[in-house]
Formats: C-alpha cells, structure tokens, sequence
C-alpha cells in the first residue's frame, strides 16, 4: 500500500511537465527568436537602420526602389522598416534586461535587510516602498525622466527607480518566513554572520517568487521603454526604437499603415510571450497553484 502514493506520483509528474511545456512551446520559440534578433541584429538586419532613401520613402511591403528591397515597407525618411525593427528589439530587451536585474537587485536586498533585521530598518524600508507604490509608475517614470533627460541610460535608471518596491515587498514577505525556520536558527547558533544567513541561507530559498516577478516585470519593462520612447522621453533617434517608431506610425496610419502595424505587433508578441511564460512558470513553482490543479 506504501508503494503507490509513489507510483501516483510517478505518473503525474511528466504529465505535469507535458500539460505545461506543449502550450507554451511556441511562446518560448517567440521569445527566443526575438532575442537572437536583439543579440545578432547587425548580421540578421538586411540594411543599416539609419540609412535614408528619400526616393523610397513610405513605400508598402514588397516595394524595390533603387536595388533596395522593401520586405516590411520604408518609414517617412525611406529607411528599411524591417531593419529598424530588429534593431529596435535590441533596444527593448536591453533596457528591459538591465531594469529587471537593477531593480530586481535592490528591491531584494531591501526587502530581506527588512525582513530579516525588523525594527527600524523594517518600518523605514516598508513605508518607503509604500511612498512609492502610491504614486503611479509611468508618471512617476515620466516625471523622472523629464528632469534627468532622455536617453537610455536614464530610462534603464527611471525604469529601476520605479519598479524595485515590488521585489521589496516580495523580498520582505518571503524573508519573514523563512526567517525563522530551524537551519536559519541553527546557523545564527553557529555565529554565522548576518551577510551569511542572508545570501547563503535565506536568499537561494526565496529566489523562486522573486523569479516569477522578475518574468512578469520583464514585459512591463517593455512595454514602459516603448511608452517612454513614444512621448519622446526615451531613446533619442536616429536609434530605432519600437515606442519611436509607433510615434511616428500614427502619422501616417492612413496612407502607410505599416510603419505602426509592425512594431505594434512585435511588442504585443513579444508581451504577450512573456507574461505567458511568467505565468506557467509561477505555477510551477507556487506549492498553492500545484495543489489546486490537483484538486
């Protein structure tokens, strides 16, 4: 009788693995696809982005002017859209990679000093990071990027600034329960150093919740540099941006659509990828998503 929880398990596991893995197969392909164009854009992009072709300007998908193949269609200025766009992917996941590790990397540290430390540290962290939970992100992100200027190390600092209390309060609440558990005890009776018991101890076991909102915050990340570099307050051109572009699409949405359509469709999928993916993997690793799905 012993032997068949065992065996139940057995088979439900790569169930589990299949139920989750074959749904989101073409989601991590998408995603995947669009950071080899981030990393390979200058060997994948047919042309150089910034190059102009006053003759060829606004022309539809298909278009050859000048020995120059329009695969995607030309923007105002006659550049090749298709080419903007592998460009401007690597615009987006850069500054979406390096706001989720700065944020993500602060906001951790805070929320476990706070957790861990309690007292003062604790009342000082938390109100903090409900001063700034209060205050709307983008116009908060908007504010601060207007008086720093624009540009994308601004906007990787902005986007940081305004997005690390939600690690924080992650950090704080998953700290506060693990705290207290006997192998943290036990190495604070040995003496180890609170650094230690932080980093050695308590961090690797916390580091599954902070992952799923380090995914989830990924396409926010995204879609926050877009709207930025839409109004203007984010990547400055001639670098191609998918927010710049859409700010200049919506001029012409009435005689050449697709100089919006595009990067419009490559943030909702690439988006959309990301926040499926962060999804699953939160079900994979919350112990309350697992025994629902069981029930």
């Amino acid at each position: 009788m012993s032997a068949l929880p065992h065996e139940a398990v057995a088979v439900e596991r790569p169930f589990r693995r299949r139920w989750w893995a074959a749904p989101m197969l073409p989601f991590i392909l998408i995603f995947a696809a669009f950071v080899l164009l981030a990393i390979f854009a200058p060997l994948i992009a047919p042309y150089e982005p910034n190059v102009q072709n006053l003759l060829g300007r606004l022309k539809p998908p298909g278009a050859v002017v000048r020995g120059v193949t329009y695969v995607l269609g030309s923007d105002e200025l006659g550049r090749d859209l298709l080419s903007r766009l592998i460009h401007g992917a690597r615009m987006s996941l850069a500054a979406a990679v390096l706001s989720v590790m700065l944020s993500g990397a602060v906001g951790t540290m805070l929320g476990m000093a706070a957790g861990y430390a309690r007292g003062w540290v604790e009342a000082v962290v938390m109100r903090i990071v409900d001063v700034f939970l209060s205050v709307p992100a983008v116009l908060l992100a908007i504010i601060t990027v207007a008086v720093l200027g624009p540009g994308f190390t601004n906007v990787v600092l902005v986007l940081a600034l305004t997005r690390w209390p939600r690690y924080a309060r992650v950090a704080y609440g998953q700290t506060l329960s693990v705290a207290n558990m006997p192998y943290v005890r036990l190495a604070r009776f040995m003496g180890a150093g609170r650094l230690r018991i932080l980093f050695v101890h308590i961090l690797p076991n916390i580091i599954g919740p902070l992952t799923v909102v380090a995914t989830l915050e990924f396409g926010l990340m995204v879609l926050f540099e877009a709207s930025l570099s839409f109004l203007g307050l984010g990547v400055q051109p001639p670098t191609a941006s998918w927010g710049a572009m859409l700010s200049v699409g919506r001029n012409y949405v009435s005689s050449a659509w697709w100089i919006a359509t595009f990067p419009g469709a490559c943030l909702f999928l690439l988006v959309l990828s990301v926040n499926l993916i962060g999804d699953s993997l939160r079900d994979l690793l919350d112990p309350k998503s697992r025994t629902r799905r069981k029930e």
